[in-house]
């Protein structure tokens, strides 16, 4: 620390009495409470230093230099009826929003009862499900565009009237908060945000709280120019102030403008806020080493709090006595948190594996199971999700699709003169027509954004079903994908969810060339928290579809682009209440000599396959799996026993593809059943060439499968 929180310094005063509106509205007691708070956020930083370097916790970064528009902030908004997307050093506001020293102390030591994420992130992590603040991810930025869905959410239940109780999960008046460094503004998603949230009028507060640096590398590395607030001073229906962050006074009068704005206007405001960092980062760096002892004194002078405690005295507001006591009698509260939270229960070891997936609804249960009730004549895989979608829409108002050029036309205008887009593979026609453009919309071309505000949506109570229009382009999101969606429920321990699917066409054999052919299924099943469906007919992909709408955690729904529209897996419409369990495989054809174990494209050439080796005595079963995550193992232990050979056939490259984890797990578990080699077959390890003679080099053909069953049989 290098300025005393205690100490008054001449140079700090610089906001007097402002007329009529003496202290901004604010009274005497107002303000000294304001400072305590802003003391309290110091002194809590202090002693988790201490105990860091005592190593009774494991990890600290302050909001030391950010207290005074933190606090001002949380003065001017409203806990549990705004929503707040913090980041790591908004201690002021969430100690301002009622979030108690203890409760922060729970963190900071890994309790049981941390209600952050009971042990589970790390401290100053923020998030509270009484105070409407979802728990909050390490990666900068990733927030803005969760907070941007979450913004969106409350424009759909006040626009939305079918929805049930929708009156209870919004508030006409709401603002989403949003804070940010001034290093995060270099991260793409926080530049997707400020796209959608003036685009769609979102009711979004952006805080950047800009202390110049991004761990070492100062704003003018960061930001062209150096000043965010001026890049974004053109875009429309954006509301951009700028105040000094570390007065208190300013940063109350600049947030309460915002504020005011957003709940009239219902439109976004930016405020860039100058704030100085008297702490090193976190207690993993050391300003030292890239900061001049210049430099640091300057910074000091800016203090917030120091400026604070001048200004009372300045004002007569406060004796030096009285801010004596406030400073005893913060340390007396913070020392007792301090003894009950080292004394806190910590969590217990068998919960280490707790909240991945939903505690509630299990979809591999027998609840997602029930008949087929076929109607209408055999159709494709498009049509089959297709109605699907219908039907479950007009069963759940509570359900949006969005994504590139999922709607009939984006201008509502055209609807009457054009047929209508519907997706590039046709897929959503007509749900635009059928549920308005509230609930079917298209997004700009940006994948994280998708992903991003579809958690945002989804945490707020929405489902949303959304589309990444080829696979191949998913990478943009995997940030949202992997630490947002699939980890919101396990890091917040079960207090906060993002139940939501997402619709993904995949795979080749189309001559779709290396990027729209790709077929990284395995990349996805590494990641705990996400359900796989990859459906291989039409009426599964019915029965799939409705059980991802259906169940309570993120999944991702492959469909496969080759199958969209064969004839050899049509079916007919199944019925709106059909649905297949995740984890339960499908017999597509039974076998006594070997089981080909696959899923997706090669389903159909695996049959096929089968069908020619049994011309040669040889009796192949094959079985898909139909969803990766989970996968029916204990249908694949079942069919080796029976067999005592395997073959696993898909589409992905051989090395790392998701047959590996299968191989492995039979030959760990099974290897007494075994009188074979596992053999699989799979892609090579190469991009997908375009010319039709490389592309079926490349990609697994029957041919394949038949050559490796053979020599399994013979083996």
């Amino acid at each position: 620390m290098k300025a005393s929180t205690l100490a008054p310094a001449a140079e700090s005063r610089s906001t007097t009495r402002t007329g009529d509106r003496e202290w901004e509205g604010l009274t005497k007691d107002g303000l000294v409470r304001a400072y305590r708070t802003m003391l309290l956020s110091r002194r809590l930083d202090d002693k988790e230093i201490q105990l860091k370097n005592q190593s009774r916790i494991y990890f600290q970064i302050s909001g030391a230099g950010h207290e005074a528009v933190a606090v001002a902030a949380g003065l001017h908004l409203r806990a549990g009826h705004d929503w707040f997307y913090p980041y790591y050093r908004d201690r002021g506001l969430v100690l301002q929003l009622g979030m108690s020293p203890l409760e922060m102390l729970l963190g900071a030591v890994g309790a049981k009862d941390d209600p952050n994420s009971g042990g589970r992130q790390m401290p100053s992590h923020w998030g509270h499900l009484r105070l409407n603040i979802p728990s909050q991810s390490s990666p900068t930025g990733t927030q803005a565009l969760n907070a941007v869905g979450c913004a969106e959410a409350g424009l759909i239940y006040q626009r939305v009237d079918a929805i049930p109780e929708r009156e209870e999960r919004f508030r006409a008046d709401e603002i989403v908060y949003m804070s940010i460094g001034d290093g995060a503004t270099s991260e793409g998603e926080f530049w997707e945000s400020l796209n959608t949230a003036c685009t769609r009028l979102a009711p979004l507060l952006i805080v950047v709280q800009d202390n110049g640096y991004a761990i070492s590398v100062p704003v003018e590395v960061q930001t062209p120019g150096g000043d965010i607030s001026k890049l974004v001073a053109s875009f429309p229906n954006l509301e951009v102030l700028r105040c000094d962050g570390t007065d208190f006074l300013e940063s109350y009068r600049t947030l309460g403008k915002a504020v005011a704005h957003i709940r009239r206007e219902r439109k976004p405001a930016l405020v860039h806020a100058k704030v100085t960092r008297p702490y090193s980062h976190s207690l993993s760096d050391d300003e030292r080493l890239y900061k001049t002892t210049e430099e640091r004194e300057a910074e000091a002078k800016r203090d917030p709090v120091v400026r604070m405690r001048a200004f009372l005295l300045a004002e007569q507001i406060a004796t030096e006595a009285e801010l004596d006591e406030i400073l005893a009698a913060i340390d007396r509260e913070i020392l007792e948190a301090t003894d009950q939270a080292l004394a806190a229960a910590k969590p217990e070891i068998e919960t280490a594996d707790w909240y991945v997936y939903s505690p509630d609804v299990d979809p591999t249960s027998s609840a997602f199971e029930t008949p087929e009730v076929p109607t209408g004549k055999p159709d494709t895989m498009v049509a089959a999700i297709n109605k699907t979608l219908k039907a479950e829409m007009a069963a759940n108002p509570r359900i949006v699709v969005f994504g590139e050029d999922v709607a009939d036309a984006s201008r509502e205008s055209a609807l009457g003169k054009v047929p209508g887009k519907g997706g590039v593979f046709k897929v959503t026609h007509g749900l635009q027509r059928a549920f308005g453009s509230d609930r079917v919309f298209n997004s700009p071309l940006a994948e994280a954004n998708i992903i991003g505000r579809a958690v945002g949506m989804a945490t707020r109570g929405l489902k949303p079903v959304v589309e990444i229009q080829f696979f191949d382009y998913i990478w943009p999101a995997m940030m949202q994908l992997k630490d947002e969606m699939s980890m919101l429920r396990y890091r917040s321990s079960n207090n906060f969810s993002c139940p939501m699917v997402v619709r993904v066409p995949i795979g080749g054999y189309i001559t779709g060339a290396p990027y729209h052919s790709q077929s990284g299924v395995s990349i996805f099943a590494h990641c705990p928290g996400i359900r796989i469906a990859f459906p291989s007919s039409a009426v599964d992909a019915a029965g799939l579809l409705r059980t991802a709408i259906r169940c309570d955690d993120p999944v991702m729904f492959l469909e496969h682009k080759h199958l969209y529209r064969q004839t050899y897996n049509k079916g007919a419409y199944p019925g709106d209440e059909f649905m297949i369990p995740f984890g339960k495989g499908s017999l597509r054809r039974p076998g006594t000599d070997v089981v080909v174990i696959t899923w997706g494209a090669l389903v159909q050439r695996s049959l096929l396959a089968a069908q020619q080796a049994e011309k040669d005595g040889i009796s192949a079963a094959v079985f898909d799996l139909r969803t990766i995550s989970p996968y029916d193992w204990n249908g694949i232990a079942s069919l080796v026993k029976q067999t005592n050979r395997v073959v696993i056939a898909h589409e992905d490259a051989l090395t790392c593809g998701f047959g590996a984890e299968i191989a492995a797990r039979i030959s760990d578990q099974l290897f007494g059943d075994l009188d074979a080699p596992i053999r699989r077959v799979a892609a090579l390890d190469c991009p997908v060439a375009y010319a039709p003679d490389l592309e079926k080099a490349i990609l697994p053909q029957a041919a394949d499968v038949l050559e490796a069953i053979k020599e399994t049989a013979a083996y």
